[in-house]
């Protein structure tokens, strides 16, 4: 991640709270964190029951805070989220120039993965002109950036890569060693092209400033490996070996050129890869309605606010005088004309860092997408408008009506009739576009999908279902659309 100016200095609690709020991304998968296919509500990984054992040292409850990978120091950064980071923060310059960082809790190498009938690969500088996958925002991304010829293809997970390698569209995969370790287990096409390299730690990360948070947590650490307790951890996924047990004599700037042994080289075994199932995606059914109402309120919110804006603006550039239609045509031309991602994250990043406007990410998911949409129901309720025959106003106001009453009367029931099959169609579209708002921690529907079909390893059952979700609001929308359009009509 890219060095930032630094945060202000967060106030250094005296009493560390009751409960202790920790940040991952549940799709990062096994080893790290993530649903077992027979126990979907159960959240398990070497780093969930590190946060578990490290809060109870440190006297406190603890608490998982689901956020997107790319998105977690930026979240920490702007404060209100989470205490914490603990989720495979990689202990670099560029992360240390932004957050506070606690001594090593993990040591990892740099594992370049090709398929098992490329005997010619063996490292990096064997991949000249060629196309390499690699996780966003992580070492692997910096690595393969910096190396002259190299095509780098940038991924938002850790699954997707290995199915691009098996089927040819990549030549080589760079990733952490345990991510290897586990995805290499059920792919018998795929091959270790050479040893761990580049080694270097995960580590915990707080806001910079919060030094007494910071030291409690490097004293934890320390008891948590000198008792033995993050071995037992590690052991039970098969990730300790001599390499870990370097962590009990690490010190700042201590010699890092080591090479990395595999974390497949222990007698314990990596959690299994489920098999792909339509039989086994019912049982996510009650997890997946649970995020399709996260996706409801967050749709039915923002066309709330969509509809109202649009209103407002289609009557300013209607009716309005000359500089207020300006205004109205400015605003509908710059929400069509820039990417929502990027209104999400100046409206939620953008307004922290520059007017310190701290919203929550259910607020900002429902400003963007409702300000975002406003523009497209402006143009819809303007051509609404417009279509009602000019001798209906000429009509009502020779019967004494005044405009406001034949606006409101005469124009707007009639242009919101004709309206409605277009501003329908946009609220179907927005149920699909909420997806967007996971990026900043909103765990929807379509979030909800990956996380777990990256558990389960089935696209195909999860998919089905979650599409027919979809579907099932979608349609319900449009049947109560259909309803008010014959209630109208009459």
């Amino acid at each position: 991640m890219a060095a930032a100016s630094p945060a202000p200095a967060v106030a250094d609690p005296v009493v560390l709270p009751e409960v202790l709020r920790w940040a991952n991304d549940a799709e990062g998968g096994a080893p790290y964190i993530f649903h077992p296919a027979d126990r979907p509500d159960q959240l398990v990984g070497f780093e969930v029951e590190l946060a578990e054992a490290l809060c109870a040292r440190l006297g406190c409850r603890s608490r998982f805070v689901q956020y997107n990978w790319a998105n977690l120091i930026p979240g920490l950064r702007q404060g209100g989220n989470y205490d914490l980071i603990l989720a495979a923060l990689e202990r670099t310059p560029e992360n240390l120039a932004q957050v506070a960082m606690s001594r090593p809790y993990f040591t990892f190498g740099q594992q370049l993965v090709t398929r098992a009938s490329d005997t010619g690969i063996h490292a990096l500088d064997d991949l000249t002109g060629r196309r390499v996958g690699v996780l966003a925002s992580t070492l692997s991304h910096r690595l393969v950036t910096r190396h002259a010829g190299i095509e780098a293809r940038v991924y938002d997970e850790n699954v997707n890569y290995f199915r691009d390698l098996e089927l040819g569209r990549i030549d080589a995969v760079l990733t952490d060693s345990p991510i290897a370790a586990v995805h290499l287990k059920d792919r018998p096409g795929l091959r270790r092209a050479g040893p761990p390299f580049a080694p270097s730690h995960y580590a915990i990360a707080v806001p910079l400033g919060a030094t007494g948070l910071l030291a409690r947590i490097d004293e934890a650490l320390g008891q948590l490996i000198a008792d033995g307790t993050l071995r037992r951890i590690y052991g039970r996924y098969g990730l300790w070996d001599e390499t870990q047990a370097g962590l009990a004599a690490w010190t700042p700037g201590i010699d890092e050129g080591r090479a990395v042994s595999s974390p497949t080289d222990g007698n314990a075994s990596s959690p299994e890869r489920p098999k792909a199932g339509f039989g086994s995606a019912w049982r996510y059914l009650p997890i997946l309605l649970e995020a399709a109402v996260t996706t409801l309120w967050v749709t039915l919110a923002s066309m709330a606010l969509a509809v109202a804006g649009g209103l407002a603006l289609a009557l300013a550039r209607c009716h309005g005088p000359r500089l207020l239609r300006l205004l109205a045509v400015a605003y509908i031309e710059v929400f069509r004309g820039t990417p929502l991602l990027l209104q999400l994250y100046f409206i939620y990043f953008g307004l922290a860092q520059a007017l310190g406007w701290r919203l929550s990410a259910g607020v900002a998911a429902v400003l963007t997408l409702g300000l975002n949409y406003a523009a497209n129901e402006a143009e819809n309720l303007r051509a609404g408008l417009e279509a009602v025959p000019r001798g209906q106003t000429e009509a009502a106001l020779a019967l004494g009506l005044s405009p406001a009453l034949t606006l409101r009367r005469v124009l707007l029931p009639q242009a919101l009739r004709i309206s409605l099959p277009g501003m329908t169609n946009d609220l179907i579209a927005l149920f699909k576009d909420s997806s967007i708002v996971s990026v900043i921690g909103l765990v929807e529907l379509t979030k909800e999908f990956l996380i777990r079909s990256l558990d389960a390893g089935d696209y195909v059952g999860l998919g089905l279902l979650t599409a027919a979700i979809y579907l099932a609001m979608g349609h319900a929308a449009s049947r109560a659309a259909r309803a008010l359009e014959r209630r109208l009509r009459a």
